[in-house]
């Protein structure tokens, strides 16, 4: 049987190394924790004459991780967080769920239970897999071993990450339609012009008729230049496309149109609003787990979606470094709602920040919501008002011949 060296921590903190012997790593580790000791390095020793090979308790995860959705991602914490508070031990509530765990899930919580075996907490374990454990769920994971209730904290992170699906499913199905319309626009107007207008207007020329209606030579032109150079439409399309795509990778190229972007009469409202709703909840659900505030706010940033949002962060945090309060440059920023500045600078007064947060992350919640039955009201008549008019210029184009053309017979 294979022969382990270890050293550990006992529960008064007394450190004791010695050797062991244990069919696997994993079950060393296991005889450890049932004489009450916490292993802090466990290595096999190698036979005699050979090469030592050092296998300590940190593992690289799997070369192909496994990918799982949000959705399951806030399953697996939520039912985590449940386990812990019916009072089941952190390694043994993941063991219990690992046993009825889907094949991708499963590998996960094998490398969670082999990196809190060998002493890790649950954030480590959680950040050494990647992703799905992002900045935001190591945060709250570290939040969650560092405040002592760790039922608590997982729950919170649960909610949170349930409400960021919600949102997204929110703004996916107010787009929906009015990108399934946009899409029949543009497919119609090209068959119009490349198929239909040439044909109609055919035996318009053919009767002798030379001079046309603007309306009908700026299609039949349009028509002519699609048909003619329809391969170099599609190579100044991949072109535009490549370029646009360096064009944005520049930092400046990119909050300059990040901030127009925010100036949008419609859509840049409901972007500020979706972005503060998710900021403000993962704030306040950051700072009621125990973080610091600028921990907070180094996770939260990256939530806003936003580079000119980012950036004013990136001031709030330089700032608050110095020592100012955190309203301020907020404020100063522009980009903000005034009723965020005013919960925070209530919050920062009253000692009572977090609260604060939680309560305006309902109320954006509403704004949220309300911005989008206005999105979602005000861009589909929009897109009729469009059709309209692209209906009534090609009804005049082929209309107004046919008027002339009985006049001249007529």
């Amino acid at each position: 049987m294979p022969r382990f060296h270890y050293q550990s921590l006992t529960t008064a903190g007394q450190a004791r190394q010695g050797e062991l012997d244990a069919s696997t790593r994993s079950e060393a580790v296991r005889m450890l924790l049932e004489r009450g000791e916490t292993a802090t390095t466990v290595r096999l020793v190698p036979p005699t004459g050979t090469t030592s090979v050092a296998a300590t308790t940190r593992t690289a995860p799997p070369a192909r991780r496994s990918k799982i959705k949000t959705t399951d991602l806030a399953s697996l914490i939520r039912e985590l967080g449940t386990a812990l508070e019916a009072g089941l031990p952190l390694l043994q509530a993941l063991r219990t769920l690992r046993r009825q765990a889907t094949p991708k899930m499963t590998l996960i919580l094998d490398h969670l239970i082999e990196r809190v075996e060998s002493g890790d907490p649950l954030h480590k374990a959680a950040i050494s897999w990647g992703p799905p454990f992002n900045d935001l769920v190591g945060g709250m994971l570290r939040a969650s071993d560092a405040s002592g209730q760790q039922h608590i904290v997982l729950h919170q992170l649960a909610d949170l990450l349930e409400k960021q699906l919600e949102l997204r499913r929110e703004i996916i199905g107010a787009a929906f339609y009015p990108l399934i319309v946009m899409v029949l626009i543009i497919i119609s107007v090209i068959i119009l012009v490349t198929v239909l207008i040439p044909r109609l207007m055919e035996p318009l020329l053919a009767a002798g008729m030379t001079e046309l209606p603007l309306p009908t030579r700026i299609l039949l032109g349009l028509s002519d230049v699609l048909t003619s150079w329809w391969i170099v439409i599609i190579v100044g399309i991949a072109a535009a496309m490549s370029f646009w795509k360096v064009w944005i990778g520049a930092t400046e190229n990119r909050l300059r149109f990040d901030r127009w972007k925010l100036q949008l009469p419609i859509a840049g409202r409901l972007q500020r609003d979706v972005a503060v709703a998710r900021f403000t909840r993962t704030m306040g659900t950051l700072a009621a787990a125990g973080l610091p505030i600028l921990e907070c706010l180094r996770i939260t940033k990256d939530t806003l979606g936003n580079t000119a949002m980012i950036s004013a962060i990136d001031n709030v945090i330089d700032s608050v470094t110095e020592g100012r309060p955190l309203a301020e440059p907020l404020e100063q920023s522009g980009l903000f709602p005034p009723l965020l500045v005013q919960v925070v600078n209530l919050g920062e007064r009253s000692g009572r920040l977090e609260q604060m947060l939680d309560h305006a992350s309902t109320a954006f919640d509403r704004q949220v919501n309300a911005s989008i039955k206005i999105f979602t009201k005000a861009f589909p008549p929009l897109l009729i008002i469009m059709m309209a008019c692209i209906g009534g210029f090609v009804l005049a184009a082929i209309l107004l011949p046919l008027m002339e053309l009985q006049n001249l017979m007529g």
